[in-house]
């Protein structure tokens, strides 16, 4: 039963599309292998108000190739002299937990479902600096190439909406895990991690300030 709903359904889901069964006491990690064999990620469970695991649940993937283009439209954004000090590693499959555990419980709660994890960072005493002295060119040193990686993040965000996928960005991590994880240079500054997926609700959006709380014109 199980293995003919993973067999038959998994590729039938549409975009934020997710598939949930209920399963009896015990058979909730089989059915689970049975839906990661399909091709379904994010896969995750649902305990019943004695602690059981009753329900198994699975996503539709993420394209690698909408994640390719995503990482494509991030390139396109300006940096520092063109210094393009920026860089992405990409968790998906079964590097997805060992990353996803780099992050606080509530975190790892938020983004359980979500087939696509992927780390910013950017290369330090790059953008900002003048390389050949060494010094930093102002006095944001390596803030500019922290500045550089959210331009790069932003056009990567703007490309998921536009690709019908929803993001999460998370500055609480632990940088050093995710180094040894994803064998992260020395010099490179860990930033962000941003999850990605077809998301199965649309939130409201948090009320942003007024223009005039945060501009000032001079004429």
């Amino acid at each position: 039963f199980y293995r003919a709903i993973a067999r038959d359904w998994a590729g039938k889901l549409a975009p934020g599309g997710f598939c949930a069964v209920e399963v009896g006491v015990g058979q909730a990690g089989q059915v689970a292998d049975l839906f990661r064999e399909a091709g379904l990620e994010g896969i995750g469970t649902a305990r019943d108000l004695g602690g059981v695991e009753r329900v198994v649940l699975g996503t539709r993937p993420v394209e690698e190739e909408k994640v390719r283009e995503m990482i494509e439209a991030a390139m396109l954004a300006p940096s520092w002299k063109n210094s393009q000090t920026t860089h992405y590693y990409v968790a998906m499959g079964e590097m997805l937990q060992r990353v996803r555990d780099a992050l606080p419980a509530f975190n790892q709660r938020n983004t359980e479902n979500a087939p696509v994890l992927i780390v910013s960072t950017f290369v330090t005493c790059v953008s900002g600096y003048d390389v050949k002295a060494g010094e930093p060119s102002n006095e944001l040193g390596n803030g500019w190439g922290a500045y550089d990686c959210g331009l790069h993040d932003m056009a990567l965000l703007l490309k998921a909406s536009e690709l019908g996928l929803s993001t999460l960005v998370m500055g609480i991590r632990d940088a050093e895990k995710l180094r040894e994880v994803l064998s992260v240079p020395a010099d490179e500054q860990i930033v962000s991690v941003i999850a990605v997926g077809y998301a199965a609700v649309d939130p409201d959006r948090p009320a942003r300030k007024e223009l005039t709380e945060i501009a000032k014109f001079f004429h």
